[in-house]
């Protein structure tokens, strides 16, 4: 069996982008998470759980329905402001400087690159911009989510404070993690300008086939998924609440 048949879309990528560079783990899930989470942790989630008493059955409020159907919309609404700020990002830019200095397409896609635009920094500015911009967003989503399902029903507010006391725990380490990705993605950026500059004439760089061309779309697939690992346990809670809502009708 393939090892990466249960990876993340942005692992799998990331092993791509590495050419093999990267170690498989030695360790199983459970090995490795408990690397993750410590014994002042394990306890902080053990008393969790007892602090949940067990559950009568419940009955659906009528508002229910609309709060699960609200929540979604703020979800897709959220998560389509920062699709479109990692696609558009270096289009806007294109277009802001031909609206400065406006020249043909041609012309401009046959001007020999910049030093500065065979650099990684405004990659590397460009990535951290837009993981600040997820952060921003995302946090403040997952916390909204969780207090509308704490006011929805006991079975729901218990899991709002399960993921609470798991962002807590995890946080710290995932931005760390995170943080990381640039890092890879320059020695990505460096083999290929390494491979192509004696290769390739620089005013080619940017044209389709590219070197430069090609990293800005890797760079792009990575940020999205990313996006979507920012976003996965958002999407757990309201799968959630939408069973519990599919539950009742």
């Amino acid at each position: 069996m393939r090892r990466n048949f249960s990876s993340s879309r942005l692992v799998r990528l990331l092993g791509d982008t590495a050419s093999g560079e990267l170690e498989a783990p030695g360790q199983d899930f459970a090995e490795r998470l408990s690397q993750w989470v410590g014994v002042f942790d394990a306890v902080k989630l053990h008393a969790a759980h007892q602090s949940m008493p067990a559950l009568a059955e419940e009955k659906m409020s009528p508002a229910l329905a609309a709060r699960a159907l609200a929540v979604e919309a703020q979800f897709h609404q959220v998560r389509g402001v920062l699709v479109k700020a990692i696609t558009a990002n270096e289009a806007d830019a294109a277009i802001g400087k031909r609206a400065r200095n406006p020249r043909s397409e041609a012309d401009v896609a046959l001007e020999p690159v910049p030093e500065t635009e065979a650099d990684f920094a405004p990659y590397r500015q460009r990535y951290l911009d837009q993981q600040r911009n997820m952060e921003l967003m995302i946090g403040p989503l997952r916390a909204h989510v969780r207090e509308t399902l704490s006011d929805s029903s006991p079975g729901l507010r218990q899991l709002a404070s399960l993921d609470a006391v798991w962002e807590q725990m995890l946080e710290a380490r995932e931005q760390r993690l995170l943080l990381t990705l640039p890092v890879l993605l320059k020695g990505r950026f460096e083999r290929l300008r390494k491979a192509h500059q004696s290769q390739q004439e620089p005013a080619l760089w940017r044209q389709p086939g590219g070197w430069l061309d090609g990293f800005g779309k890797e760079l792009r697939e990575i940020l999205l998924a990313e996006l979507d690992v920012r976003l996965e346990p958002v999407k757990g809670l309201m799968e959630a609440f939408s069973n519990k809502v599919k539950k009742y009708q």
